[in-house]
């Protein structure tokens, strides 16, 4: 048989007390309890804990011994019930993250910064990857949080942390490069390079409706599936393409960002509703606070 961890409490009050009543009354228990406790504790363990006199109660040599042990039980005990309660809190566990490349650069930095401050505890791993495999990614579990731009794919929660202003990247010396802004309209003659429609289909949906928009159908000359590789053909002349404003991170020479009037794009935090992790739930927050107090688009 075992002892409780009521019991080891009960031996350590009467050790530190050096009194049944005294440890009775910081235990609020009646002096009677205790004393059946500590029998007990006595019987289970089969040795004398205390002796009792006229001149008090004292520990016996076993007491002694079982005192520091009985203390490490109960410490331990105490540790297992924190840990459990900082990880219900979402104080504990560990988060895998997942940036698009177009998103990285800028909010890696304060979103990891801002965990570190707020969740000490928590591990967080973070990569850079393509949409269509942070997509896959969050539904197979390998990503607990992911940070990307619309439209998504039905099944996903999303908030938006940041909007920033769309661009059109020109190269340098381009006719149109020393202008203030632009519409998508006036660069219906313009030779384009984007990404292939296989990169994320329901980005490129979009994509199509704004040309159709803007009354044309770009002459896509060249295709590249990365930012940097974009922002490489255009800095060679190849053609121009669209891009966020925090693009211009990624390169700065060779090309021009002009915006683009009324041309918005947001970045949004995303996850898997049925993820249950408390600890995601707390990243949720942490990273929504952030948003909101912090321009995301331009830390970095």
């Amino acid at each position: 048989m075992t002892p409780d961890l009521r019991q080891f409490r009960y031996f350590v009050a009467v050790a530190e007390e050096s009194s049944f009543t005294r440890a009775a009354g910081r235990l609020m228990i009646t002096q009677q309890s205790l004393s059946q406790q500590i029998n007990a504790l006595e019987r289970i363990l089969g040795a004398k804990l205390f002796d009792r006199d006229s001149r008090g109660t004292r520990m016996t040599d076993t007491g002694a011994l079982f005192l520091p042990e009985a203390r490490a039980v109960l410490d331990r005990a105490d540790e297992a019930v924190a840990v459990v309660r900082r990880a219900v809190r979402g104080e504990t566990g560990q988060l895998h993250l997942a940036f698009l490349a177009t998103t990285a650069n800028h909010l890696l930095p304060p979103v990891i910064r801002a965990a570190r401050e707020r969740l000490p505890q928590v591990g967080l791993s973070t990569e850079e990857t393509t949409i269509g495999l942070l997509v896959e990614g969050l539904f197979d579990g390998r990503y607990d949080l992911a940070f990307t731009r619309p439209p998504q794919v039905p099944g996903l929660a999303a908030r938006t942390i940041a909007t920033e202003q769309v661009c059109v990247v020109l190269p340098e010396g381009h006719p149109l490069a020393d202008r203030t802004e632009l519409t998508l309209s006036e660069l219906a003659d313009e030779r384009w390079v984007m990404t292939p429609h296989s990169s994320w289909e329901p980005w490129h949906h979009t994509f199509d409706e704004n040309f159709r928009a803007a009354g044309f159908t770009p002459d896509i000359v060249a295709r590249d599936t990365s930012v940097q590789g974009l922002l490489g053909l255009v800095a060679a002349g190849v053609g121009i393409t669209r891009l966020g404003w925090s693009a211009q991170n990624l390169r700065r020479s060779g090309v021009v960002f002009v915006p683009l009037v009324g041309e918005t794009a947001p970045t949004e935090m995303v996850w898997l509703p049925d993820n249950t992790s408390p600890a995601l739930r707390r990243m949720v927050d942490v990273v929504t606070e952030l948003a909101a107090t912090t321009d995301l688009t331009t830390t970095g």
